[in-house]
């Protein structure tokens, strides 16, 4: 907005100009500026209010742990809860002698709540190393079982490596790396209807790139990265009238962009996409058989809102919402810091 400021002090000048001369040697000039250091005062960030770039970068944390860097010797412990749902009607046949025996449409759906914890370390001011341990409930009701597993998910050990210094104005370039241990309970070797799987099955290496860039209130972030699983062997598990023997996940390339937008010192919003596309992976039956499932491609929307309730506490909540059939339907998440 242009305040046409000019007709006004010429109004001014000719008001002081018709007044006495004992008037204009008395202004009243402490008045003015006492009214504008205590507006500028009350406009001022108080101390320990923090600033929005402090704000954004809590929040690319609880987007993603890849987007931020701790000082060295620190520690950072975050918990994350998580709520998915997956629901589905698939159609079952089975042919024999050339016929179809079997023809059934089962619905199937499946909640699951997933309690992460995570510890960050600075091993220098530019190389963070993590773990992850994951610890899942999960309900599934279909036409052979329902009921709740409690179990382990998988373990992550990661690193992060930032090869740049971060500089306001430049994009912060950061190298990810994690380790995944099959350490939850594997798809592969649960017999049907004993309960639900809380792990992969098989081990895993990821490699990724990302980067991000704060322009006060937004900051702009994106990812990509790849993974390669290892095969699952010395299987006997029942599938249907054979018996699976071993396993060979397909690679798995995955990226995601998105923003967050600091609305004052103390809110943030975040809007993300996230896609993974995965190769088939390649089975095995005790007759000699062997398969390869289709390629599958998840990807979500996420809607992020992060609320700051101290200089060091930024409460974050999260909606996803799944774009592919072989997304999940609905996650609900929240991400809490937990300081010592």
């Amino acid at each position: 907005m242009i305040f046409r400021t000019l007709p006004i002090a010429a109004a001014i000048a000719a008001t002081l100009l018709a007044l006495p001369a004992a008037a204009q040697q008395t202004p009243p000039a402490a008045a003015a500026p006492a009214s504008a250091d205590a507006a500028r005062d009350a406009l001022a960030k108080k101390e320990g209010e923090g600033d929005q770039s402090a704000l954004l970068k809590q929040t690319l944390t609880a987007v993603d742990k890849q987007y931020t860097m701790i000082r060295s010797n620190q520690l950072s412990v975050t918990y994350d809860l998580t709520y998915t749902y997956v629901g589905e009607e698939r159609i079952v046949t089975d042919l024999a002698n050339g016929s179809t025996t079997l023809f059934n449409i089962e619905n199937t759906s499946s909640h699951s709540v997933t309690n992460t914890f995570s510890a960050d370390y600075g091993l220098l001011d530019n190389v963070t190393g993590n773990v992850t341990l994951p610890l899942i409930s999960r309900y599934s009701d279909n036409n052979l079982s329902n009921g709740v597993s409690n179990s382990l998910g998988d373990l992550l050990l990661g690193a992060r490596w930032q090869p740049f210094a971060a500089h306001r104005d430049t994009p912060n370039l950061t190298v990810t790396s994690n380790v995944r241990l099959p350490t939850g309970r594997s798809p592969f070797k649960i017999i049907a209807g004993s309960g639900e799987a809380t792990g992969s099955g098989v081990g895993a290496f990821t490699a990724g790139l990302s980067v991000n860039k704060i322009v006060d209130p937004v900051a702009l972030f994106g990812s990509l990265n790849y993974t390669a699983s290892l095969p699952a062997k010395h299987l006997w598990q029942v599938n249907g009238t054979r018996i699976l023997t071993r396993v060979a996940p397909g690679g798995t390339l995955g990226f995601g962009m998105g923003f967050a937008y600091a609305l004052s010192y103390g809110i943030s919003t975040t809007i993300s996409f996230q896609e993974a596309i995965s190769a088939g992976s390649k089975l095995r039956f005790a007759d000699g058989l062997e398969a390869k499932t289709h390629m599958q491609t998840s990807s979500i929307l996420n809607l992020g809102l992060g609320y700051r309730v101290s200089p060091k506490t930024t409460i974050n909540m999260s909606v996803g919402i799944g774009l592919t059939p072989d997304s999940p339907n609905m996650t609900v998440s929240m991400n809490l810091p937990l300081n010592f």
